[in-house]
């Protein structure tokens, strides 16, 4: 028995627009916001923290200091970054400020990973059952960080036609954002017409990937997120 062809998403209308999505959805973090200034060095950064903490609960530093069973000036010298203080030192601050230990670390600032790729320089990496003409280069690579997530940018060239096309199924998120050429991408039991300039988010554990090449070569910027192993 013959199937019906599955239903194929991200035509155009009869007047040539793009149909618009029926929800919108609201984003839920400013991508323009600027985080406060943090500090690169520890014991200022954990100094001014006990202090602002100190201030807000509007305590003195020899309330501050009785409580924690710190002298005046050792405490003096905790908030203006002199001196490093120990585990046990910093665990009483926290319970006498009624905050839980890391948020005294809050204001310091970590080093953040970036890595610059110049152009033809991504890494090829052959994916199971990619066909000859099909290159995939990883434009990138930060391993573990502290936003929990796991992101791996892939430049993806498909300069010759196939009679068939593995189909991938992996954990995390995707998005694909179409460069040049025409093709036929499936995301489950449907098949979406994507174009220069055309995106596709979706949700990877469902059998996905071309399905067909309409217009050679095929350029596509393929970007895949998943949760970082702890």
């Amino acid at each position: 028995m013959n199937l019906p062809p599955p239903a194929r998403r991200g035509a155009r209308t009869g007047n040539g627009r793009r149909m618009k999505s029926e929800t919108q959805t609201k984003l839920t973090q400013n991508p323009h916001a600027v985080r406060e200034q943090r500090e690169k060095n520890l014991e200022v950064a954990i100094g001014r923290q006990v202090r602002e903490l100190r201030k807000r609960q509007r305590m003195t530093g020899s309330e501050l200091a009785t409580q924690t069973g710190l002298s005046v000036g050792m405490l003096s010298k905790i908030e203006n970054g002199v001196i490093s203080p120990s585990l046990n030192t910093l665990q009483a601050l926290a319970n006498a400020l009624r905050v839980p230990l890391v948020q005294l670390f809050s204001g310091f600032e970590e080093p953040r990973g970036a890595m610059h790729v110049k152009a033809g320089q991504g890494v090829e990496i052959e994916r199971a059952g990619t066909r000859a003409g099909h290159q995939y280069n990883l434009l990138g690579h930060i391993g573990s960080n502290n936003s929990g997530v796991v992101v791996e940018p892939y430049l993806i060239t498909l300069d010759n036609d196939s009679d068939r096309f593995p189909a991938f199924q992996h954990e995390g998120i995707e998005l694909i954002y179409m460069l040049e050429g025409v093709l036929d991408y499936r995301h489950g039991d449907q098949l979406y017409l994507l174009e220069p300039g055309d995106s596709l988010l979706f949700d990877s554990d469902a059998p996905h990937g071309p399905e067909g090449l309409v217009q050679l070569p095929a350029r596509y910027l393929s970007i895949i997120t998943y949760p970082q192993a702890r």
